[in-house]
């Protein structure tokens, strides 16, 4: 190819050429759905659409995710008066992307853009590729249904007049764009200012978009202002900005807010800010401890600041080698700077800053390191617009939201994914690489499409995205090819794959951007940055493998891709094409330039990978074993993911022992309590299965234990999977390094600072229990009583048998009751569920028995409370203090929960155990956690560093609790909400 015209080509749909009376859709079977979607709380109803059309392979997952979040639902003027057909959903966003690029010169035939409207349609049904959110909510309505909305004070670069120009309405020209990274100046009012900062976030957050920036502009609080007196701070203005999003994200836009916030180690206000969300959660656990709700978007979560946006901060090379020498200089410090006022200057030691950082990071998964020097030594633009080299305000400051789009400031990219398990063969366990090369190339158009016909929120955003027309095509299901290679997550070989393929992408990606620029012409200042793009690009070729020279302008050496191992796997023919790949984008480039500044990112597209019905998303490896297949009439099918099977055939496992080893993985176990039985899932875990092959258990490994298996990916697993990846893409990976409850803050230390090393350029980490409540977990820690608040019904009976064989004393024997007892019973409703809670008892009058009941006879409740009941009386009786017994009950959330009936003091619980915890409460007179209590009391200070977190993350779409950690954000499993920007 050395024609942006050879692009234009009939690959998966050659069939229309031969009948020609057949269109693309009829390429496909479709079938008709009922979407129906409820809030898992007040059981209201979101979403009610019938009949709709979608192709026959789609789940209905997919089917609910894409009905209730793209399709438009209103505006439009002939019948059906809404979209109720994928096919009007891709005809919109297709038509419009014909129409730019003829617009732009780069379609100049009917034949070419027949061509690439059949190919990118067929793409698109497949699910082999899917755009970023605010394509689909905003794309090709007033071109394909005349729904143009009111003039908002977006604004383009007009190319002719060379211009900046307003646009005349809202879907004309369309908001493509997820990521954004804005400037702030140090400034109450005018453009760039700390005023101008809440409008700017406010219509990104409006148009479905995310926005990063980098704070560090902000003086410091004491330093001088002009006009007299002192600053505010910087802290006080990003709790006003946090309040804002949080406004916008309760306003019943089309998803919440979502922004990263960014500071620079050397800011005076730099310890503040690292412990702002680890001290407001511990506000929240305290408000818990109160008795107030402490769900993800709870009255408790309202009261504390910093909840509505991504903290990271920005190290330089300078202070991580300092950290790095620390054994040798325990005593290196760092000088804190005022912006303006020399005053605020004060000196601090290394050791410290580096403790309380990865202390903070541990409480609570914020802030998370982004590395400022690793991020410009690939800055393709280091000269910016205005051709001064490595200006401050030409670096990169900050990234977007999820932490993968990272460019100069006042900048924007539209993304999209590639969902790279759909080009595997099952047959022959291939790879289809022309067809992923054909689809890169189609999709970069795409982009590029979405740059000439876009609209920007603010001049200078509309501005430098003309000028620098930045792309971010990545991948997303990843974990399931490697799976079906046999590939262990945390292997050699599995890197090796990722890498390469992802290496394939941004080089055909530069070259296809190469021959757009021959077409069109490169990028309006490239010629300011020829120089330093040219050679990020050279030492993307040197990582691949490709050019053997030393590194240009880099401190340290990126891991390179292996091509031993890609023949040795037979994997040749990917070598072959890495190494022409960038030859082409190389050669290209010098002779054309570039049309696009960066091509390449790995956002975490929580989202968009349900809605092409990915196993995993982005380069996430699996998060269990189990999945819930949603089924059409309502409720879920718990099944096994389907890419085990795969796997296990392609290691050679025959029919029977793969039926055995699925079997295992879903086998359940009978629960009988009295009269009551059901069958509940043991624990979904691999370990242990007939047939499975030691060797082999790795290839099966998840993010997180599954179920009481030990097997988990290391988190230098993760680490090396993104140091593999980050040489080869344009921008960044938004990716999450899961560690384990009992991780340590040295564990966080060692994660960020091999991150470093390495070259990432920027990574989350997130300990498990950290944030989000483990109702279910089964770690037993006798040394710690605020394990107990977490534990299952198993690991609390080996708590009280761990404490009976620990004495010989009288204490460690059960005492059952005898005789005739006393007690009080507790009425109270919770929905139209009543519950009585009978405390009784001995006759020394401590409690020695709690009966739960309720009206529901012979339903799974009345056996589980009689369970509950069961298990916090045999506690009772080996002597567990009351006391620890609420607390461990205290705080969890199920359902039936909310507002309380019938009770004098209870008003409000988060659960029946919630309910329980209260009454012992009161039995053991503390009215502490109650809303009312007898008489004026003084709330006792709960605000224990020990306590464990005891909320969940609830969505704020369809209150779900199945919220999944995805990269740096967080995505609901059940609707595909994501607190994302992709």
């Amino acid at each position: 190819m050395n024609s942006i015209k050879n692009i234009f080509k009939r690959v998966y749909t050659k069939e229309l050429d031969i009948h020609k009376d057949k269109t693309v859709y009829d390429l496909f079977k479709w079938k008709k759905v009922d979407v129906l979607m409820k809030d898992y709380k007040t059981n209201k109803v979101l979403v009610d659409m019938k009949n709709l059309e979608f192709p026959i392979h789609y789940s209905q997952n997919s089917c609910d995710i894409i009905a209730s979040k793209y399709f438009r639902k209103a505006g439009i003027k002939t019948a059906p008066y809404y979209e109720n057909s994928l096919k009007m959903v891709a005809h919109r966003l297709v038509n419009f992307w014909c129409e730019a690029l003829k617009d732009e010169g780069i379609i100049e035939t009917e034949e070419e853009r027949n061509i690439f409207y059949d190919e990118i349609v067929y793409a698109f049904l497949n699910q082999m590729f899917a755009p970023n959110s605010p394509q689909w909510f905003n794309t090709g309505l007033a071109l394909s249904y005349g729904i143009k909305g009111k003039e908002q004070e977006n604004y383009y670069y007009d190319e002719k007049l060379k211009k900046i120009a307003v646009s005349k309405d809202n879907y004309t020209r369309t908001q493509a764009s997820a990521c954004f990274i804005i400037s702030i100046e140090d400034k109450l009012l005018g453009s760039h200012s700390i005023s101008d900062q809440y409008v700017t976030e406010t219509k990104l957050f409006k148009g479905g978009s995310g926005t990063g920036t980098n704070f560090s502009t902000i003086r410091a609080k004491g330093e001088k202002l002009s006009g007299g007196g002192v600053s505010s701070g910087l802290m006080s203005f990003l709790k006003g900005l946090d309040r804002n999003a949080g406004a916008i994200k309760s306003g019943g836009t089309t998803r919440r807010a979502a922004k990263m916030l960014c500071l620079n180690i050397d800011h005076p206000e730099i310890l503040d800010y690292i412990t702002w969300k680890a001290k407001e959660e511990k506000k929240v656990r305290a408000l818990g401890k109160m008795g107030y709700d402490t769900s993800f978007e709870s009255e408790a979560y309202e009261t504390v600041s910093g909840q509505n946006g991504n903290n990271s901060v920005l190290f330089s090379d300078k202070f991580m080698n300092k950290v790095k020498n620390l054994d040798k200089n325990p005593e290196s410090t760092l000088e804190l700077k005022g912006r303006v006022d020399t005053s605020v200057n004060s000196s601090i030691k290394v050791q410290k800053l580096w403790d309380i950082f990865n202390k903070s990071a541990w409480e609570c998964a914020d802030p998370a390191p982004l590395f400022g020097d690793r991020l410009n030594a690939w800055h393709t633009c280091p000269a910016g617009e205005d051709g001064i080299y490595n200006a401050p305000y030409n670096r990169i400051n900050s990234t977007n939201p999820c932490g993968e789009y990272a460019f100069l400031n006042d900048t924007s990219c539209n993304l999209a994914s590639i969902n790279i398990f759909k080009f595997y063969d099952v047959n022959n366990n291939s790879i289809d690489l022309e067809g992923y090369t054909h689809i890169i190339g189609l999709v970069q158009l795409i982009l590029e499409a979405s740059i000439h016909w876009g609209q920007f929120p603010t001049e200078d955003v509309a501005r430098k995205t003309y000028m620098f027309r930045t792309t971010g095509l990545g991948i997303s299901n990843l974990a399931s090819l490697l799976m079906v290679k046999g590939y262990p997550y945390d292997s050699d070989k599995a890197r090796t794959l990722a890498s390469s393929l992802i290496g394939i992408l941004t080089a055909h990606s530069y070259y296809i951007s190469s021959l757009m620029a021959a077409e069109v012409g490169a990028f309006e200042k490239y010629e300011l940055n020829k120089i330093y793009m040219k050679r990020v690009i050279r030492n993307h070729a040197r990582a691949a493998g490709v050019l053997n020279t030393d590194y240009e302008n880099l401190s340290y050496n990126p891991i390179k891709i292996n091509h031993k191992i890609l023949f040795d796997e037979g994997l040749e023919k990917i070598s072959y094409l890495l190494k022409e790949s960038f030859d082409n984008a190389v050669k290209s480039g010098e002779e054309f330039g570039y049309r696009n500044a960066q091509v390449s990112v790995m956002a975490p597209t929580g989202t968009i990978s349900f809605a092409m019905d990915c196993g995993s998303t982005s380069i996430e490896p699996f998060f269990s074993h189990v999945i819930y297949k949603k089924l059409s009439g309502g409720g879920y099918m718990t099944i096994i993911n389907p890419v085990i099977k795969i796997s296990l055939k392609n290691l050679g496992y025959s029919e029977n022992e793969i039926k055995d080893i699925m079997d295992y993985i879903l086998q359940t176990e009978t629960i009988k309590d009295g009269d009551f039985e059901y069958e509940k899932l043991m624990d979904g875990k691999i370990e242990g299965a007939p047939h499975l092959k030691k060797e082999h258990l790795p290839i099966f490994d998840c993010a997180n234990k599954c179920g009481s298996g030990k097997r988990y990916i290391e988190p230098m697993g993760h680490v090396l999977m993104v140091a593999s990846i980050v040489p080869l893409i344009s921008g960044s990976i938004s990716k999450t390094v899961n560690l384990p409850k009992d991780a340590t803050v040295e564990d966080f230390k060692a994660v960020v600072f091999k991150s470093w090393e390495l070259g990432v350029k920027g990574i989350t980490l997130y300990r498990d229990s950290s944030k989000a409540s483990q109702p279910l977990n089964t770690n037993l820690n006798d040394d710690s009583d605020e394990n107990l608040e977490n534990m299952t019904y198993d690991a609390l009976m080996d708590k009280v048998k761990l404490l009976r064989s620990k004495s010989a004393s009288s204490k460690a024997n059960r005492v059952k009751p005898v005789g005739i007892r006393y007690g009080t019973t507790h009425p109270a409703q919770i929905d139209d569920v009543k519950i009585y809670t009978t405390v009784n008892r001995n006759e020394n009058g401590e409690i020695c028995e709690i009966y739960i009941t309720t009206d529901r006879e012979g339903t799974i409740i009345t056996g589980l409370l009689n369970s509950l009941s069961k298990s916090i009386s045999v506690m009772l009786q080996y002597h567990v203090p009351p006391k620890d017994i609420s607390r461990m009950l205290k705080g969890q959330k199920y359902e039936p929960y909310g507002f309380v009936q019938k009770h004098p003091y209870i008003k409000y619980v988060t659960s029946i155990s919630d309910l329980i915890s209260k009454v012992i409460d009161i039995e053991l007179n503390d009215f502490s956690s109650c809303q009312v209590a007898p008489g004026e009391y003084e709330a006792a200070d709960k605000q224990d560093s020990n306590l464990e977190r005891v909320y969940d993350n609830v969505c704020p779409n369809c209150s779900s609790t199945r919220m999944a950690r995805n990269g740096t954000c967080l995505v609901c499993m059940d609707c595909g909400t994501t607190t994302g920007c992709s």
